[in-house]
């Protein structure tokens, strides 16, 4: 579910909106945080970007890998 929070944004002319500072601070999203960008109908929402493991979706322990993420258990599992 969408919640408003009371802010209206502007697309600038190189495609560019500002989050304001309130948002920032209560995702904890500083200067090259990576964000996901989702589009759902006529939804655009952003997500704070969690690398995971491509095997289980994991998040914990993660290796990167050719430019992919396994997890500590994964690999274990894969070097048998």
């Amino acid at each position: 579910m969408l919640k408003a929070c009371g802010n209206i944004c502007r697309v600038d002319k190189l495609g560019r909106i500002v989050v304001p500072v309130k948002i920032r601070r209560m995702f904890d999203l500083v200067e090259n945080s990576p964000l996901e960008l989702f589009v759902e109908d006529d939804k655009i929402v952003f997500k704070r970007y969690l690398p995971q493991c491509v095997f289980c979706g994991s998040n914990d322990e993660l290796t990167e890998y050719k430019e992919h993420h396994i997890c500590k258990k994964c690999l274990e599992e894969l070097s048998k």
